[in-house]
């Protein structure tokens, strides 16, 4: 499969470690480029950002306007009627990546997947039913869309689960975000849930939060 076009951030000692960032709805992977260096993460880590970008296709909820999407969200009900077969698409691209890293020599073990809104529902497809076994995997202001669907191809309780999302959040509601995780807890993961006071967005706390985890998640071979 062809990659997607995206953008690459490379550390200055040669790569041990890939986190893969999926942007979310109407953005591109402009849009958390930015962020790599407010992680703060030591330069002994080695990670490779990817940051690739959604392919632009109608959206029903915004009048049929075509945007980068990774899906079609069809209604805007809490709990969210989207275009499943789109959203498989999406996770099959992403799969790509993780096959081109292994390719470049870092195992999938070493690979992290993080992804806000729309993207964060398409890294939990990756993470918990895809084909291979990551480091970690990242949800901000998300939600769950396939847990329905979803078959569960990842086991191990253990398993590295961060979930952010603002207590402010007008888009996609906390609910939703608190569902994930009890989602996960029900079968068996141990997620990692942390909240700030926002809306549909990011903040310096919550990125400081994300460069702690990723160290923790990344540092076990260091």
């Amino acid at each position: 499969m062809k990659l997607l076009p995206h953008i690459e951030v490379n550390p200055a000692d040669p790569v041990r470690s890939t986190v893969i960032w999926l942007h979310g709805l109407g953005a591109d992977g402009n849009d958390f480029a930015p962020v790599v260096p407010e992680l703060q993460l030591p330069d002994e880590l080695a990670v490779r950002f990817i940051f690739p970008h959604a392919p632009s296709l109608p959206v029903t909820v915004n009048g049929g306007y075509i945007m980068p999407a990774w899906y079609d969200i069809l209604e805007m009900s809490i709990d969210r009627k989207i275009d499943t077969p789109q959203l498989l698409q999406s996770a099959q691209a992403i799969e790509a990546f993780i096959d081109r890293e292994i390719e470049r020599g870092i195992p999938s073990e070493r690979i992290v997947l993080a992804g806000f809104s729309q993207g964060g529902a398409v890294a939990y497809q990756v993470a918990f039913g895809g084909r291979h076994m990551l480091a970690g995997v990242m949800g901000l202001s998300t939600y769950f869309a396939t847990s329905e669907t979803i078959h569960f191809t990842r086991q191990d309780p253990d398993f590295p689960i961060l979930v952010c999302h603002g207590t402010l959040d007008p888009v996609v509601p906390e609910v939703l975000g608190q569902n994930a995780c009890q989602q996960f807890s029900g079968r068996g993961f141990h997620p990692r849930y942390l909240t700030y006071p926002m809306e549909h967005q990011v903040c310096l706390e919550e990125i400081k939060d994300i460069g702690l985890w990723l160290r923790e998640v990344l540092s076990f071979e260091i």
